[in-house]
């Protein structure tokens, strides 16, 4: 190792850093997290303020709202805040083949359509593999510029001579920088690149895209505090078998942290989905037991989802239970609810619980929907198909309130359902909505009684 250079010990979590390598991580109690890395130990040099930064008085600076840059996606607009802010570093994780390049390069498309100076820089793929893929997504103007490079010193001088107006860098894992002694996509590296993306972002006001590998954990991989210096992180999910994409906000500096983008893969490439409610209810059965439709949020979007249960005489000593888009132990908790509760003795059945789409969904208002169809194939009796639920269930039995009521009637209203069965005390304050039943329940046993 060259003189003035010595390894110490990074958390891939935290970045958290030791001279020696440590099991444990002290600073976020992560096991087994410590790379070793080489790091250079040459004398520091005195800072100077050469920009002649000043401290300055809260009530001096400036709060105009920043003009947002539409990325030609409603559903992108919406997870974003409202559009992309300039200076922004936006960091876009997913699992391989979840259509991550694609969805950036169809940005890339419209907002170059709208007259933006695009840089598309790729250190995964040559210009060609990228021409590939922009052929079947249309024309493209002469407004972007695609790069093939992953050395982040000629990406700068790039950026610089360019003076682009919107960059993707695709993807941080491949890009290194020379003084930096260790491979591309470690701790260093990573932290390094992106710290360099951070400050030509912020000293430029140029928005940056990037790009970055997931684990098998779903996490976007290299150090966590990757995700702590970005202004946004969009997480795009679903199964790449499926046809459908959720991408959704978990940081986002700009704007709230709750809103989804619906989109549909398609041979051209991503196409959005502007009512996924009836998108995600295509094709559900009218005559079959265990089905239910419940509304839930997301952020301030009420979404119409199908709920599927089906339960069947266990052929062993031990019942199977499974559940696919929901938490397994709160399937589990709300059957010995039905148990304890309702008397129904399912000891001796298998269950299996769907969210219909693939859709991943945790919140408490799935509880009574889920309750509901678990009773309706267990008693092989068919639940209206106009007929919607949504609740929390306690472990009492009662049907506890949720949030946002209002907006989840008048959305199953207009997709034609006729009766609403939901938590009693959430009546109180709504005004009767014409053309649609609400029935208040306050515990499970009213709600089977009503369905």
């Amino acid at each position: 190792m060259a003189k003035g250079s010595k390894t110490v010990f990074f958390c891939k979590e935290c970045g958290f850093e030791s001279a020696k390598w440590l099991g444990q991580c002290p600073g976020c109690h992560e096991v087994g997290s410590f790379v070793e890395e080489p790091v250079s130990t040459g004398k520091a040099k005195r800072s100077v303020n050469r920009l002649g930064n000043k401290p300055v008085l809260l009530n001096e600076v400036s709060a105009e709202d920043e003009e947002r840059t539409t990325t030609g996606f409603s559903e992108l607009d919406r997870v974003l805040g409202g559009g992309v802010v300039p200076g922004g570093l936006i960091l876009v994780g997913g699992d391989p083949g979840i259509g991550k390049s694609t969805l950036l390069l169809q940005v890339c498309r419209n907002m170059a359509g709208n007259g933006k100076q695009v840089l598309y820089i790729s250190g995964e793929e040559s210009l060609k593999q990228i021409k590939y893929r922009a052929n079947r997504m249309g024309e493209f103007t002469d407004n972007i510029r695609l790069l093939a490079e992953t050395n982040l010193d000629v990406i700068e001088s790039e950026i610089l001579e360019l003076k682009p107006e919107i960059v993707v860098i695709d993807s941080i894992q491949t890009i290194y920088r020379e003084d930096v002694s260790s491979a591309p996509g470690s701790v260093s590296q990573v932290r390094e690149s992106t710290n360099t993306l951070m400050q030509l972002a912020k000293g430029h006001t140029i928005p940056i895209f990037i790009v970055g590998h997931v684990t098998k954990e779903g996490v976007v991989a290299g150090p966590r505090v990757l995700e702590h210096m970005v202004d946004t992180v969009l997480y795009f999910e679903g199964d790449r078998h499926a046809t459908f994409r959720i991408i959704r906000g978990v940081k986002n500096r700009f704007g709230s942290t709750n809103e989804i983008g619906v989109f549909e893969m398609r041979n051209e490439g991503l196409r959005q989905v502007l009512n996924p409610s009836e998108f995600m209810l295509e094709g559900r059965p009218t005559d079959a037991s265990g089905s239910v439709v419940a509304c839930l949020m997301e952020g301030t979007r009420p979404i119409l989802v199908e709920i599927q249960a089906l339960i069947t005489h266990t052929n062993f000593g031990m019942p199977r239970r499974t559940a696919v888009g929901t938490d397994y132990n709160r399937v589990n908790l709300l059957m010995a609810v039905l148990e304890k509760r309702l008397g129904i003795q399912m000891g001796d059945y298998d269950a299996y619980v769907n969210i219909a789409g693939g859709l991943k969904i945790n919140e408490p208002a799935l509880d009574l929907a889920l309750v509901i169809a678990l009773l309706s194939s267990f008693k092989n009796k068919i639940v209206d198909s106009e007929t919607i639920v949504f609740g929390e269930v306690g472990l009492s039995g009662e049907v506890r309130a949720v949030s946002q009521v209002e907006q989840r009637v008048m959305e199953a209203k207009k997709l034609g359902f006729k009766r609403c069965i939901m938590p009693k005390v959430s009546l109180k304050g709504l005004s009767d909505v014409e053309g649609i039943e609400l029935l208040g329940v306050a515990n499970v046993q009213e709600a089977a009684d009503k369905i």
